[in-house]
Parts: structure tokens; C-alpha cells; sequence
């Protein structure tokens, strides 16, 4: 069934009001999960309403929650999600942050409290839009051990940069620790197929090829076969979005894929530089196109974002093809 843009933000955000979420977060929420799926971002997409809203039925969101600024100091803020769904949240982190770089030439914005923020670079679009440079952390359930170890610890801890340009979209960078996302897993398991190996390890620290096994224990960070350094970015991540605003550390947090559990009490960490307090506007966007055009000699280099972008429009056109199946669950849930 093809779904206009509007179509299913309306449609996502009468399904999370029926489970809970105030006007607000339903609406900030739907325009996130809908920019995700018009972006080719499935996991991060439409998928996620059912989730949310049984998350919401069973305590673990407060659907009544109001994201607050609770503490400010020089170029430093941090946000309490009040344990609500992680979008309205950081929308308010990237005004603050945007109004707070126009004045310090930097901003660093905590959020915690939090829950599943989604498509992490998304959220730096605001940023880019006002012409500075934005980096984005965030942390999640464990779903990776250590360097060295074998249960989960760490999440796959999302990091995300965006970059504007003077006269062109921005590069929008966005990428998970582990070696392959967790959803690619998922759809094996549900496929009843074999992973590679080199994915994941089971519950008792072995490496697997069965994707059942991988789901009950935990996948590798990024380059883990020959390197820690997946690993060691990963904590980096987890310490900063953590001990630094007073988050949760993801083995404190329940699985998202499981209805019943805590509330996340996550965290998302935002930084944003206005250029023109060091290079200067001009000097900034002149050279970002210096280094872009030389990647660009060499033929096969796709920009950061750009595939995104296409699909984006394309959706914004033509509207978004969702299966019937999909659509008619998401009726169901906004009728209650």
C-alpha cells in the first residue's frame, strides 16, 4: 500500500497516542520513525511503532513525560527525558544546542533518561541547517562484551557526525559499533538462515553461526576478528553517554526486542560547533569542498548521506510503499 509522508506520520502518531504517548512525543516520535523509513532505514522505521506502543502499555515509557532542561554550565547542558521516548527529548537537546553554539562557538547537550533514539544522525539535521558541524553518541541495551571477553556489556553504541555544505546536502555520517547491526541477525533467525562467522559469540562466549544462539548472546564490535579497537570505542561511547550525564550503562538496561522490563534510563551525548568561531563560515565551507571534490576524482566514491537523501525525496514524491500487513497493524494499534 503506498502511505503519503503526512499519511503515515498521522498514522504512526494515532497509534502511539492510543498507547499512551501525549500529543508531543506521539508527533515528535512519528516524524522521526517516518524520516527513518523514508531514508531506507526499515529497522529504525516503521517497525519500531509496535515496540514503542507496547513499551508504553507496559510502563517501560512514560507516555506522559516532559523533557526538561535540568542543569546548565558555561557551554554544557543536560536534558532529562523523564523517562519518555527519546525524540522530544532531543529535539529540545538540538534547539538548546544550536542557540547555545550561536553565543559559546560550541555546545555540548546530554540527554539522559532516556530510551531509543533511532536514526542518531537525524537528529543532527537541525544543526546542519544552521550551518555548524554536529556530533552525535549514544548508547544502548548490551549486546557486546569487552575487548577480550564473552557476555555483553555495551550496546552497539551508535556515533554520528554531520557535516554542512554551502550549496549542497550535508554529509550525513551514521554507524553502529558492532560488526554488523543486530537487525541483520534478527531476520536471519526469523529466515531460519546461518550467520557468517565473525558476527556474534552464544550465551557461553563461543563464537556461532547459528543466528538463535547469536540473539541469546552477544555480537562482536566492529573489527573484533583482528583488532580491539571496535571494542575500545565502544567503551568510549559508553563512558561518555553514561558516567559523564549520569545515564544508564547498557547491561543496566533491559532489551528493547523484549516487552517486559525496566525502564532504559539511557543516554544520547550532542556536540555542536559553530564554525565560524574557529575557520570561519566562508573558510570552512571552502575547504570541506576541497577535500569532497578530491575524494570525488576517484570513481565509485558515493558522499556520506547522499544515498539517503535520494531515497528521502523520492519518498517525499511518490509516497512510501508499506506491506498491507504492516499498515493494517498500525490502524489496529491507533484504534486501541
Amino acid at each position: 500500500m503506498n502511505l503519503s509522508l503526512e499519511e503515515a506520520r498521522t498514522l504512526v502518531t494515532a497509534a502511539l497516542k492510543a498507547a499512551g504517548a501525549g500529543p508531543l512525543m506521539a508527533a515528535s516520535t512519528a516524524r522521526a520513525l517516518v524520516l527513518a523509513e523514508s531514508q531506507g532505514q526499515g529497522g529504525h522505521g516503521l517497525s519500531r511503532v509496535g515496540q514503542y506502543a507496547t513499551h508504553l502499555r507496559n510502563g517501560r515509557v512514560n507516555g506522559s513525560a516532559q523533557a526538561t532542561v535540568v542543569r546548565r554550565k558555561g557551554g554544557a547542558l543536560l536534558v532529562d527525558a523523564q523517562e519518555g521516548l527519546a525524540f522530544p527529548a532531543c529535539d529540545l537537546a538540538m534547539t538548546e544546542a544550536v542557540a547555545l553554539a550561536r553565543t559559546q562557538g560550541v555546545a555540548l547537550v546530554g540527554v539522559m533518561n532516556s530510551h531509543h533514539c533511532g536514526v542518531v544522525v537525524d537528529h543532527l539535521r537541525a544543526v546542519a541547517d544552521a550551518g555548524m558541524v554536529g556530533l552525535g553518541l549514544a548508547n544502548s541495551p548490551a549486546a557486546m562484551p569487552a575487548a577480550g571477553g564473552k557476555h555483553a556489556i555495551f550496546g552497539t553504541n551508535p556515533i554520528a557526525a554531520v557535516f554542512p555544505r554551502r550549496d549542497a546536502d550535508p554529509l550525513l555520517i551514521d554507524l553502529s559499533l558492532s560488526e554488523v547491526a543486530r537487525g541483520k541477525v534478527m531476520l536471519a533467525a526469523k529466515k531460519g538462515e546461518p550467520i557468517p562467522a565473525g558476527w556474534a559469540l552464544d550465551a557461553q562466549g563461543q563464537p556461532t553461526t547459528d543466528a538463535h544462539a547469536a540473539l541469546a548472546g552477544s555480537m562482536l564490535p566492529l573489527g573484533a576478528a583482528s583488532s580491539p579497537k571496535g571494542a575500545m570505542l565502544a567503551l568510549m561511547v559508553e563512558l561518555l553517554v553514561t558516567a559523564l550525564i549520569g545515564a544508564n550503562f547498557g547491561f543496566e538496561a533491559d532489551s528493547f526486542f523484549v516487552d517486559e522490563g525496566n525502564r532504559p534510563h539511557l543516554g544520547q551525548l550532542f556536540i555542536v560547533v559553530d564554525p565560524g568561531a574557529l575557520a570561519g563560515q566562508n573558510g570552512y565551507f571552502d575547504r570541506i569542498e576541497v577535500l569532497l571534490s578530491e575524494m570525488l576524482t576517484d570513481e565509485g566514491v558515493r558522499l556520506p548521506g547522499a544515498r539517503r537523501e535520494v531515497a528521502h525525496r523520492h519518498a517525499e514524491a511518490h509516497g512510501l510503499e508499506v506491506a498491507d500487513a504492516v499498515v493494517a497493524s498500525l490502524k489496529a494499534l491507533a484504534n486501541g
